[in-house]
């Protein structure tokens, strides 16, 4: 007999009101309208799924939205709570060739991405070809379905190698991936959906604006404890009182954005973000990697101990990944309202109280 699925946990009260709270006055542009979302099941999908919901409750927009999945049955069972509601809709589909649903849509968000460390090292082409075609698909879409905003979920992997005095990324640094190493094919294939989007919006349908998140790291509920995300590990290894394992040697800056606050940006770019622009989406305040483990003991009152396999080599450069949110804050008025300390408690908090369903979930 195969496992039970387990049921995802609705997000927190107090984070859709304070998602909500701010971007309150977003809302009425959509109300009565359809909204198009790719990558709707996925991290940021369920975030903007849950928000989205929230808002058509409180402020009875009569919104609807219509998500793309490769699997819409999985995530009926997942998160039933979301699937089952009349105001969303899943079609099952692959965002390189989905069939296109009926109807206008004046407002579209591309957040589907295929990528994983084991393909991104198997088989970095199918990344490659996956993000280019998917976009590709997204924007004929978009250009047939009377679209008029369409976001790209983008990311800083568009920015390359950094170069170690620049602590902080802005959007107008023009390094990039190494084209020759198979390990950028992420950011390259995030460079071509944002040109492609730029191309869109000023060559193609004169109505449609094409706004781009450039994404960086997040911590929240949702977020899958066994990733790349260093965090995530760190939060898993603490919370089963294991040591918390740091493989290079804990000097690399980087920064964390809660993900209610990353609700509010995506949509704030969406709805006010200048046509075919940029913004980079995250938190401004760097951590090294080893004061992120040390911050998520004292976050949780544990002990874990901290185990860093490489020491620092004196007078060697540190690497940073860490955006300048200058451009968001100045021109869209968003900021991060969550420390680290306050972002890894909420996140526990939900994982603790989701505990309970799935345990009772389980065969």
């Amino acid at each position: 007999m195969s496992a039970t699925p387990i049921l995802a946990k609705s997000l927190p009260r107090d984070d859709l009101d304070h998602v909500l709270a701010h971007t309150r006055d977003l809302w009425p542009e959509a109300r009565n309208q359809n909204i198009f979302i790719t990558g709707g099941t996925g991290l940021f999908g369920i975030w903007l799924l849950e928000t989205l919901a929230h808002a058509n409750d409180t402020l009875a927009l009569n919104l609807r939205a219509t998500i793309l999945s490769r699997n819409p049955a999985a995530f009926a069972q997942k998160a039933p709570h979301l699937a089952r509601r009349p105001d969303i809709t899943l079609i099952a589909g692959d965002v390189a060739s989905f069939i296109f649903p009926a109807g206008n849509f004046p407002c579209v968000i591309h957040a589907a991405t295929d990528v994983s460390d084991k393909i991104n090292a198997d088989a970095p082409g199918q990344i490659l070809s996956a993000t280019i075609d998917g976009t590709r698909r997204v924007l004929d879409f978009a250009a047939r379905a009377g679209t008029r905003k369409l976001l790209l979920t983008s990311s800083g992997a568009v920015y390359g190698k950094i170069p170690p005095n620049l602590t902080r990324i802005p959007e107008t640094h023009t390094g990039a991936p190494d084209p020759l190493a198979p390990a950028s094919v992420y950011g390259i294939g995030k460079i071509v959906s944002e040109h492609m989007c730029a191309l869109a919006a000023k060559h193609g349908n004169n109505h449609l604006e094409t706004k781009i998140a450039r994404c960086f790291a997040v911590v929240g509920p949702h977020l899958p404890l066994d990733t790349h995300f260093a965090i995530g590990n760190f939060i898993r290894d603490a919370l089963a009182g294991t040591p918390i394992h740091i493989k290079g040697d804990g000097t690399p800056t980087r920064s964390y954005l809660y993900m209610a606050d990353l609700a509010i940006w995506l949509w704030t770019i969406l709805f006010r973000g200048q046509n075919a622009r940029a913004y980079n989406t995250g938190s401004d305040r760097p951590y090294s990697i080893a004061e992120i483990a040390a911050e998520t003991n004292r976050a949780l009152g544990t002990h874990s101990p901290i185990h860093i396999a490489q020491t620092p080599a004196p007078g060697a450069p540190i690497s940073h990944y860490v955006p300048d949110t200058t451009r968001a804050r100045a021109e869209l008025g968003l900021k991060s309202h969550f420390d680290i300390t306050q972002s890894i408690q909420r996140t526990v908090r939900w994982l603790r109280a989701a505990q309970p369903a799935q345990s009772a979930s389980s065969p």
